[in-house]
């Protein structure tokens, strides 16, 4: 679930309710305007993509926080397998990729990962049959993965991700009519 809801509180507290009233879901929050005070700093100071995304993993944690205090029925997960025993017991959880920041061979530390791709990674790791995306803006129909890419609504890496996922993904725009699956 994009950092960038945060523009939009009502949606996003709703987002969050239909998640535990829908339950078993894994939220996979993105870094919002935490992750903008990463690329700021990296921009301003310097340093490499490895430690920005470093950082941009504690910024989705940060934003897992902020979901679990918003809908407090959801609680914080800390691992791909905590996130799957909460689903096994028919819970839905909020994760936190923090774990990530010792390095994973199929996860890049630079920009081109964001929660986008992460969220394809986790799905395909947990077995899940469909992976939903909840974007800002409604996307056309059939977009293929390559084109969202492009059009920067999802990151650099998210064709890859999407071609090694075997589920359904879905991009969720503001209007509920408007949910398309990537092509």
């Amino acid at each position: 679930m994009g950092g960038s809801l945060v523009a939009d509180r009502a949606r996003l507290r709703a987002i969050l309710s239909d998640c535990v009233d829908n339950a078993p879901v894994a939220v996979v929050p993105g870094g919002g305007p935490f992750a903008d005070a990463v690329r700021t700093a990296q921009s301003a100071l310097g340093f490499d993509d490895a430690l920005a995304h470093r950082l941009a993993l504690d910024a989705m944690g940060r934003m897992a926080e902020v979901f679990s205090a918003l809908e407090g029925r959801l609680t914080i997960a800390a691992s791909p397998d905590a996130v799957a025993e909460a689903l096994a017991q028919g819970r839905s959880v909020i994760w936190d990729p923090a774990a990530l920041k010792v390095g994973h061979p199929d996860i890049a530390e630079s920009w081109e990962v964001t929660s986008d791709s992460l969220a394809l990674w986790l799905a395909g790791v947990l077995g899940a049959e469909r992976c939903i995306l909840v974007k800002l803006a409604n996307i056309p129909p059939w977009t293929d993965p390559a084109t969202l890419a492009r059009t920067g609504l999802v990151d650099a890496a998210f064709p890859r991700f999407a071609a090694a996922y075997p589920g359904t993904i879905v991009i969720r725009g503001p209007e509920p009519h408007r949910e398309r699956p990537a092509a």
